[in-house]
């Protein structure tokens, strides 16, 4: 197993070293539980949004997969939805922690921005293969990070319900409301 590979198949976890630093030293105040929720809760949507059209099959830790070239919703506006929410969610989370600030904060983007380098890359070689030419237009049209103000095409499709969506986001939406409850936790004692 690679190190792109491992990090892609353990990316729900390999936050749990900074998770545990962050809640052994928060300190947070009225300020940066708001706007850190705000941000997380901005994430989540992100998130919701991308499972939406994405369904189920982006939930997979047993290496890269699809068979389906999604390019509508927020698949339109950047290639990487999920990644931009788990940003948004994490950075949220560290903000309403405000726990060794600005540093932990620095060594969180530090972190992710290296682990999803290294997971897009290995996602981007997996769907370049799979999908070649309409692959290639896609990138040329859609950034890989930060979103377009407008989707690259309106399309007609059948998204995930939202009760199905929401199901399938469960772990995230349960860590999240933990995390958030234990931040908040820490506020009140």
């Amino acid at each position: 197993m690679t190190v792109r590979e491992f990090l892609f198949n353990y990316r729900s976890y390999t936050p749990i070293p900074i998770l545990i630093v962050m809640l052994i030293l928060a300190t947070p105040t009225p300020a940066s539980l708001i706007t850190g929720f705000v941000i997380a809760l901005s994430g989540e949507f992100t998130r919701i949004w991308a499972v939406k059209h994405a369904g189920g099959a982006t939930r997979t830790t047993s290496g890269v997969g699809g068979s389906v070239l999604i390019t509508h919703g927020p698949y339109g506006m950047t290639r990487n939805p999920l990644y931009v929410g788990n940003f948004l969610l994490s950075t949220g989370l560290v903000i309403m922690a405000w726990a060794w600030m600005p540093y932990l904060l620095l060594l969180f983007w530090v972190l992710f921005f290296f682990q999803y380098s290294m997971i897009i890359s290995l996602e981007e070689e997996f769907l370049a293969r799979e999908f070649g030419d309409a692959y290639s237009k896609y990138c040329a049209a859609v950034p890989r990070i930060l979103p377009r103000f407008t989707e690259l095409a309106s399309q007609s499709v059948e998204t995930m319900p939202l009760a199905r969506a929401m199901q399938t986001e469960k772990s995230t939406l349960t860590s999240f409301t933990l995390v958030s409850l234990a931040i908040f936790l820490r506020w009140v004692f």
